[in-house]
């Protein structure tokens, strides 16, 4: 009987140690985030991979286990390509806006964390 309380406990330790490797290995936890578009321009971006697109006006609730990246182009132009990335923060309100820092390109955006 001992040997096979001792077996129990070491698979559930194993198993443990499993559920946490897993979730280190995939980014971490559940994180859910909200990402909406405050341009007048079309935005396709990715977060962990998946494929978004946003009209303007409209955004979209992201869960993910992958950690939360999102990857998007800076210049909406088309030919242009200019790469961004960000580690979005579990809970957070995100939305892309136009740059106005960069003066001379109003074809320039950028994600600012809102709340």
């Amino acid at each position: 009987m001992l040997q096979n309380q001792s077996n129990l406990k070491q698979f559930d330790l194993v198993e443990e140690l499993n559920e946490q490797a897993s979730e280190t290995i995939s980014g971490g936890g559940r994180e859910v985030f909200t990402v909406r578009n405050e341009t007048r321009f079309n935005i396709k971006y990715r977060v962990d991979g998946k494929r978004g697109n946003t009209r303007p006006g409209a955004g979209t609730i992201w869960t993910t286990n992958l950690g939360g990246r999102i990857r998007f182009d800076k210049d909406t132009r088309s030919g242009i390509v200019q790469r961004q990335r960000y580690n979005l923060v579990n809970g957070g309100l995100y939305a892309f806006r136009e740059n106005t820092s960069t003066k001379g390109n109003p074809f320039d955006i950028e994600l600012y964390r809102i709340s």
